[in-house]
């Protein structure tokens, strides 16, 4: 298991907070507070970043856009791989690279000011 847990923290919950804590820690078959204090020391020792649910959802977004870019430079590569590449393919090749590499950079910097609060 791990070491005993010796020292105490009060912390207070609504009713819907603590049912939401209740609920959580069923599904992980712990206790409220063993979960809380599990929760605690992953956000403490960072490694569990929260995040908002608004913020999760722009996540959600980037990588599935990534994914998306990803795919279409994947297929247009392969579909104009076979015979010679013309300019307006390169074309849009090099802007779907483009496009992957900002959102790449725009998926870091919204994981970069989650963590510098």
């Amino acid at each position: 298991m791990g070491q005993v847990r010796g020292h105490r923290l009060n912390v207070a919950f609504t009713e819907p907070e603590i049912e939401v804590v209740r609920r959580v820690a069923d599904r992980e078959s712990m206790a409220a507070a063993a979960w809380a204090g599990h929760a605690v020391m992953a956000v403490a020792q960072e490694v569990l970043v929260p995040v908002s649910a608004e913020r999760a959802d722009v996540l959600r977004e980037l990588v599935k856009a990534r994914a998306g870019l990803r795919e279409i430079a994947v297929r247009l590569g392969r579909d104009h791989g076979a015979g010679p590449v013309t300019g307006a393919v390169e074309e849009v090749l090099a802007v779907v690279r483009a496009a992957v590499v900002r959102v790449d950079t725009a998926t870091l910097q919204v994981m970069r000011e989650r963590r510098s609060r």
